[in-house]
């Protein structure tokens, strides 16, 4: 069985989810519909980049990703489908899949050339994608969708700074739970702090000490671990943490490490 995802900024308000997963089994009835998220906030590609990246490895081969963020299409935007890693992702070339392939290139990149059926140019997720999406899941062969194209447009992810006693990164995530994901990984922090003390600096809030997980600290009280993808996570057991810290993506996280 075939199997499509869904990661969007639609919300669970509108009719949006329910016409393109509707418009899906129209054509393809025997199809697993998987709902990654649909409370990206609005045209936010590097959030819909993040949660995408970090779901789909979980994804057998050959699963199909259908990205309904930002997805209106222009001559330098257009339609596309990527094949990497043995998986399909459909959506509008406007740097979301540089972002969510963290510069790697992929096997092969398809500027979609198929019609669509209405015409209005609103709601390409429904109206293209899907059809992609279809043509994909009954075992199409992806150079019919369109004409190959040599490269991606690129965004460049904001990567942590560092020097021998300091790294600066910034916050590129807030979980469900107010919890902070930091772009500091886990092989970076670990290879500058060796076995020196260090202070985690946020606004509102220090930590000297890495914790296995939230109960290592009473309730309310801050704590830095790793998160599930191995990176640098701040949050407070059992509160949200920023909320309470009035702070959010993009703002500054800084490790300094004593000399040595």
């Amino acid at each position: 069985m075939a199997i499509i995802t869904l990661t969007s900024d639609w919300g669970d308000k509108d009719y949006y989810s329910a016409a393109v997963k509707g418009s899906i089994y129209r054509q393809i009835p025997d199809v697993l519909i998987v709902d990654i998220t649909h409370k990206i906030r609005a045209f936010e590609i590097a959030q819909a980049a993040y949660v995408l990246k970090n779901a789909f490895p979980n994804f057998p081969d050959g699963t199909i990703h259908i990205i309904g963020v930002n997805s209106e299409e222009s001559i330098d935007e257009p339609h596309t489908v990527a094949y990497f890693q043995k998986q399909y992702f459909i959506g509008t070339d406007n740097g979301i899949f540089s972002l969510l392939f963290e510069g790697k290139s992929p096997e092969k990149v398809i500027e979609l050339d198929i019609l669509q059926e209405t015409e209005s140019f609103t709601f390409s997720s429904r109206d293209r994608f899907v059809k992609a999406a279809v043509h994909l899941a009954g075992g199409g062969d992806l150079d019919e969708l369109g004409k190959v194209r040599s490269e991606l447009n690129q965004r460049i992810s904001l990567k942590p700074i560092r020097d021998k006693n300091r790294i600066r990164g910034v916050i590129v995530y807030i979980d469900n739970y107010k919890n902070i994901i930091t772009n500091i990984s886990k092989k970076m922090l670990q290879a500058l702090v060796k076995k020196r003390s260090f202070q985690i600096q946020v606004r509102g809030g220090e930590i000297n000490k890495i914790s296995d997980s939230y109960g290592d600290v009473p309730a309310g009280t801050l704590v830095a671990l790793y998160s599930a993808n191995d990176t640098l996570e701040i949050a407070i057991n059992q509160g949200p943490a920023s909320a309470l810290l009035g702070i959010g993506v993009g703002d500054a996280v800084i490790v300094e490490i004593e000399e040595g």
